[in-house]
């Protein structure tokens, strides 16, 4: 008879690292359509910065990264670019993470059917001995065997894909994108699947700086709920306010944390924000982010001999 499961100690778990919030947007048909182009022409600046950055593959560093940033500032803004090469960044490093989940995944298969497949048909599993079960049949063990054949081949591609740095993304999902082969299955057209599809490559995030007037200012909400946007130089013509801004007729009010996020922006510290677009409702939003500096967390304990404690 095994022994009882000892009881961890009390601990406090730490809160959460950082907040999102929310809002739809009205906004009008000129909204719309400088909203479009704006995103668009992002997006394929971001999509070139990305195709440069899984070229450079493991020889990525500081300097290439500058220089990245300097190409794309001199057709959008330094924060343009900023963003842009910040966004290509954490994309590549998810493939990367993803990659690593893949191997260990990968592994953990081809040992698990390796085991059952040295175990006689029909075989049963024994905890005290450490055995798994066998195959039920010769088809199933044959098919297996087959099985472990082709995890082992992709074992060694994305060893390979490691070992060099190579990741395979695609702007706007590969989901999306192998869905285009296979619009009937889907239920779509090919309108609407490019719709979606433009949807998911615009770009229109950026990231917020504190100390600039209400923490942001390449995405713009003031404390009365105006939305601007700093347009890239090479559509500075859409502006319709001073220094290459374009104001929007949509009003922001966020519902969920909006105090809180009120008193950020009045105290000009950093929040990041991203407009995008729901192609299948038709609808436009925008999402508010910050970070939460970490607070102290008091140990779970008795402070004293004899003191009062959840385990008494």
């Amino acid at each position: 008879m095994g022994g009882l499961r000892e009881v961890a100690t009390s601990f406090v778990v730490p809160g959460p690292a950082g907040v999102a919030i929310r809002d739809r947007l009205r906004v009008s048909q000129q909204d719309v359509a400088v909203l479009c182009e704006v995103g668009l022409f992002l997006g394929s600046l971001a999509a070139g910065d990305l195709a440069v950055r899984s070229r450079q593959c493991l020889a990525h560093d500081g300097g290439s990264w500058a220089q990245r940033k300097r190409e794309l500032t001199g057709c959008s803004s330094a924060r343009w670019a900023g963003s842009i090469t910040r966004a290509t960044h954490d994309q590549w490093a998810l493939a990367r993470r993803g990659q690593l989940a893949e191997m260990g995944w990968l592994r953990g298969q081809i040992a698990s059917v390796e085991a059952r497949l040295a175990r006689p048909l029909g075989a049963k599993a024994s905890k005290r001995e450490g055995l798994v079960r066998g195959y039920a049949s010769r088809a199933e063990w044959h098919a297996k065997s087959r099985r472990l054949h082709a995890l082992k081949v992709r074992l060694v591609s994305v060893e390979a894909d490691w070992a060099e740095g190579r990741v395979h993304v695609v702007r706007g999902g590969k989901r999306l994108a192998h869905l285009r082969h296979h619009l009937d299955e889907a239920g779509l057209d090919e309108n609407e699947w490019r719709r979606r599809w433009r949807a998911a490559r615009m770009f229109l995030s950026a990231d917020g700086e504190s100390g600039r007037r209400f923490g942001n200012e390449t995405i713009r909400i003031t404390d009365t709920g105006q939305l601007s946007v700093k347009l890239p130089a090479a559509l500075a013509h859409l502006a319709n306010a001073s220094h290459g801004r374009y104001v929007l007729d949509a009003r922001v009010a966020f519902q969920n944390r909006g105090q809180e996020w009120l008193d950020r922006i009045t105290s000009h510290r950093a929040v990041a924000y991203r407009i995008h677009h729901d192609p299948a409702r038709d609808r436009w939003y925008v999402t508010a982010s910050w970070q939460r500096a970490p607070v102290p967390i008091c140990p779970w304990r008795r402070p004293w001999p004899g003191a009062w404690s959840p385990s008494t």
